[in-house]
């Protein structure tokens, strides 16, 4: 059963951070184009940015157990299976993504304006403002929102597991739950608590490094 617990744990861990890096690369530019587009004055922009933040808070009022269940087929699509972390992933990363855009979003939106101000009477152009001004100003914001978004994908996996996804979710169903084994459930949720508080500790750490 150790054994078993430690697969479910390294399942989990890879579930969490694959999609969460994933979450990352494409919420991140996509939280930077919200702004961005929500600052403009052009009605393209304005049209863009009405139709991305729809798609975002469609995604995010969907239950994550019901947007498993809807991606099923595309998940089989890109993986081949619906079962498994890798099938996992693809729910996992698309309920992060918008996660992540409206964090980072949010985080943006706290900046005071007179920098944007400041930036279009220096004659910065969209991308120097992203990478001189915008992303090192919120980095610490930055950390904090990966850290809040990976603890919510531990979480999700946990979820994840009751519909064949592995991992201590999965564990838990299987083995504490069907088998009415309170010591597997004991320990799948000890385990969960210690992984986020070793997230939680980490990304505080790091959030406040880049504060001072």
């Amino acid at each position: 059963m150790i054994n078993e617990l430690l697969i479910a744990t390294l399942e989990t861990l890879y579930m969490t951070f694959i999609s969460g890096l994933i979450a990352v690369i494409v919420g991140l530019p996509l939280g930077i184009a919200l702004y961005i587009l929500s600052k403009s004055d052009k009605k393209i922009s304005k049209i863009t940015y009405g139709i991305l933040d729809a798609i975002v808070n469609i995604i995010r009022s969907i239950p994550f157990i019901i947007l498993i269940i809807l991606l099923i087929p595309l998940a089989k699509l890109l993986i081949g299976t619906i079962i498994g972390p890798n099938y996992a992933i693809v729910s996992l990363s698309i309920a992060a993504i918008p996660f992540m855009a409206r964090l980072s979003e949010n985080s943006f939106n706290n900046l005071t304006s007179g920098l944007w101000d400041t930036s279009i009477s220096m004659g910065l152009t969209n991308s120097q403002f992203i990478t001189k001004i915008l992303i090192p100003e919120t980095a610490a914001e930055t950390i904090s929102n990966i850290t809040l978004m990976l603890i919510n994908l531990i979480t999700y996996t946990a979820i994840a597991g009751t519909v064949g996804a592995g991992g201590l979710g999965s564990m838990a169903i299987n083995y504490g739950y069907q088998r009415f084994r309170a010591d597997v459930l004991f320990a799948d949720v000890i385990i969960l608590i210690i992984l986020t508080q070793i997230i939680q500790i980490a990304g505080t750490k790091i959030s406040n490094s880049l504060r001072k």
